[in-house]
């Protein structure tokens, strides 16, 4: 049975976001919380987070799970809605779009048959 933690409204590009989900997804719960920690992105320490929510999440519903058979089943970052902004331009144009994205991040973890 997995468990899931989902991180809503996260103020990064999802494009920035999909670096440090592909560097984790698939892999057992201590590879993954290592290269999170030491990882130079900035989004990494926030998807730590959510790993390790998830794995609460897991040790909650089923007690006495063996953390060393977890594994990042699935990891799935998805665009949000982005905050328009601007920047004065030139009197022609008067102003430039700036878009402030954000993203959707959803982690699931399962236990590996032994």
């Amino acid at each position: 049975m997995a468990a899931r933690a989902q991180l809503r409204y996260y103020r990064s590009s999802p494009r920035k976001v999909r670096l440090v989900a592909d560097m984790v997804r698939g892999k057992s719960i201590e590879p993954a919380l290592t290269s999170l920690q030491l990882s130079p992105k900035y989004a990494a320490r926030d998807v730590e987070k959510l790993v390790r929510s998830a794995l609460a999440n897991l040790e909650q519903s089923q007690p006495g799970v063996d953390v060393d058979r977890v594994f990042i089943s699935r990891i799935t970052v998805d665009g949000g809605p982005s905050m328009k902004r601007g920047r004065p331009a030139s009197k022609v144009v008067q102003m430039h779009r700036i878009l402030k994205r954000m993203c959707h991040v959803t982690v699931e973890l399962d236990v590996r048959e032994a």
